[in-house]
């Protein structure tokens, strides 16, 4: 994993478990925290459209966000221009969605993998590359 990418982070409520480990696991200088900070009840897009927006302005490369089932989250990211959040719940989801879809934003299911797979799914996203070619034709044509 490239140490020197900066990485926003977030979830709600049903992710932040993961999300903990997750910081715990990447490297702290390049991860920002845009919260949930407790397993209390909390509205996913408080946490998406802040990811999302830092993304979208460059300010950082990538972004996770994990909720229970990673759809709200990748619905509210997906309202940005110019983010590709993808849920990956399988590792070849993530090099796919980095590959063939220059994804920005991997959205990761809690309920719904273990730990381990998380952390694959994450290591592959930050770690694969964007083809290019006849894929770049077609992620230029998603934006509206």
């Amino acid at each position: 994993m490239n140490k020197e990418l900066k990485i926003a982070i977030g979830s709600d409520h049903a992710g932040f478990n993961y999300k903990q480990e997750l910081l715990q696991w990447l490297p702290q200088s390049i991860v920002k925290d845009f919260g949930t900070y407790s397993t209390e009840s909390t509205d996913y897009p408080d946490f998406a459209h802040p990811v999302a927006s830092s993304v979208e302005k460059g300010e950082f490369d990538f972004g996770i966000l994990v909720c229970g089932s990673a759809n709200g989250v990748a619905i509210t990211a997906n309202k940005h221009q110019g983010i590709r959040a993808a849920i990956c719940w399988l590792p070849e989801l993530a090099s796919l969605a980095r590959q063939h879809n220059n994804a920005n934003i991997v959205c990761i299911p809690e309920r719904f993998i273990s730990l381990e797979d998380a952390k694959q799914i994450v290591e592959l996203f930050l770690s694969t590359e964007f083809e290019g070619g006849r894929h770049a034709n077609r992620v230029a044509k998603m934006s509206c």
